[in-house]
């Protein structure tokens, strides 16, 4: 069986997406088991066709508004939010790409970005300053136990990066008063496919890593507070849709690639 992996390639790091997941992918064939191997094809994405010819998709760090901007002008926003929210393909951002996939955003200017939107969250851009505020810092993240279970932590980069300070409820249509707050932006509503939600069990967001100690607290729509040392919440999953504050494309640790690819590897299998 055939796998192809796409990487927005409209502005941002997304050749090092690229080199990592060439490595990834033969340690994910060499721990394969129980069904047919796979062939991984990587592939630069830029016009509708392109992306149409994917699985699964990445969209890179960069400049959020940016790529924003480039993929409205190549009329790819459409087919971005169709890929993402009515088709629900497997699909990470990191960074930039992050925000992209969030389904609101603050301190945007009006007009000044859109968003794809597919995970129900609101993101903080360049929550941690400037560029040259921009540090690494050691990340627990438990699942990536599905690699190695001997678990180091990840050395994680953030460069201006955001972060996820809402998790918002799973609900048709718009989220209720994102749109309301002054400096926000919203990704716009579309209707997903029943067959297709529920073929990827669409439930609410999943935190998957938290650094510690940036921020006292961390609220959720259901009312409860993490405790005031339990810091900034870093990634999220929401069914196939995954979003990381940092930039795992520039390290030379493989583990992120290799544990997303074998989602996508589990989520081609169940389609």
């Amino acid at each position: 069986m055939s796998v192809t992996v796409g990487v927005l390639a409209l502005q941002g790091a997304f050749s090092e997406h690229l080199q990592l997941f060439k490595v990834a992918a033969n340690q994910v064939e060499s721990h394969h088991e129980g069904s047919a191997k796979k062939y991984w094809t990587f592939i630069e994405v830029r016009t509708q066709k392109e992306l149409s010819s994917c699985d699964a998709l990445v969209i890179p760090g960069g400049e959020s508004t940016a790529i924003s901007l480039v993929a409205q002008r190549c009329n790819m926003l459409e087919p971005l939010r169709d890929f993402v929210k009515v088709l629900r393909k497997p699909t990470w951002g990191t960074c930039a790409g992050l925000i992209l996939l969030a389904e609101s955003a603050n301190r945007t200017k009006q007009g000044g970005q859109e968003l794809i939107g597919g995970l129900d969250v609101r993101v903080n851009r360049n929550h941690f300053g400037r560029q040259i505020e921009s540090f690494q810092a050691d990340l627990d993240l438990p699942f990536l136990n599905e690699v190695t279970p001997d678990l180091v932590p990840f050395k994680a980069i953030f460069i201006r990066a955001p972060i996820v300070e809402k998790l918002l409820p799973t609900v048709d249509g718009e989220q209720q008063g994102e749109a309301s707050i002054t400096g926000t932006v919203i990704a716009p509503s579309l209707q997903i496919d029943k067959s297709v939600a529920k073929a990827v069990h669409l439930h609410d967001v999943e935190v998957m890593g938290i650094l510690p100690g940036r921020t006292k607290k961390v609220k959720n729509d259901l009312g409860s507070e993490l405790d005031d040392e339990a810091g900034d919440i870093v990634a999220v999953r929401q069914a196939n849709v995954f979003g990381t504050s940092f930039h795992p494309e520039l390290t030379n640790d493989p583990r992120l690639h290799i544990w997303w690819l074998q989602q996508v590897d589990a989520a081609v299998d169940s389609r």
